[in-house]
């Protein structure tokens, strides 16, 4: 592992950090299969965050880790094997647009005190989520490096009390959603099977 000038680990043995999106109805007890697949490969999951798709019914389960192609393509087709999956994709940051969200708890005091307030919030493109005489709450959208400066900038600055990161939001680049595709090509061989009876 390797440490660069903003203190993020990555990797130096050929890995990269891969993006993997899950389809799949909600079930009890599928987070668990999802993960156990990752352990078993020796990979640590980086983030992780579940919610419904554009498809009613589907939930999408987007989870970041570090591999190499290889071992991110095994990973996937094993997760397409549970009977709960309807399928899962694995892409590179190039493939997608996404985002995480970051929440910082500060001291009012210092926060009131700490010059340049201003410009350190339109410089991260921050806001100001809530603000009592005890804390300042702010809050960032961004990529793991961005949010990981102001952390950096505030804990420097004037100390943070609280600090959380979500795990990755994302959706693919192209027009729709790779399930929306699968799916039509489906029930078109359907169609076609029907049509032909």
């Amino acid at each position: 592992m390797q440490t660069n000038e903003k203190n993020i680990v990555a990797p130096t043995d050929g890995r990269r950090l891969y993006t993997v999106i899950i389809f799949s109805e909600n079930t009890v007890g599928l987070l668990n299969q999802i993960t156990i697949i990752f352990t078993r490969r020796q990979l640590n999951i980086e983030t992780l965050s579940v919610s419904p798709s554009a498809i009613p019914g589907i939930h999408k389960f987007t989870i970041t880790t570090y591999a190499d192609e290889v071992m991110i393509e095994k990973v996937v087709k094993q997760i397409d094997k549970r009977v709960d999956i309807l399928k899962s994709y694995y892409n590179t940051d190039e493939d997608l647009v996404y985002q995480e969200i970051a929440l910082y708890k500060l001291a009012t005091d210092k926060f009131i005190r700490m010059g340049g307030v201003e410009d350190l919030i339109r410089k991260y493109d921050a806001r100001i989520l809530e603000i009592n005489e005890d804390c300042v709450v702010v809050e960032m959208n961004g990529h793991y490096e961005e949010t990981q400066a102001l952390f950096h900038e505030l804990s420097d600055r004037i100390g943070v009390l609280q600090f959380i990161r979500s795990g990755r939001v994302a959706i693919t680049r192209s027009r729709v959603e790779r399930l929306s595709d699968m799916l039509s090509t489906i029930e078109e061989e359907m169609h076609q099977k029907g049509g032909s009876c």
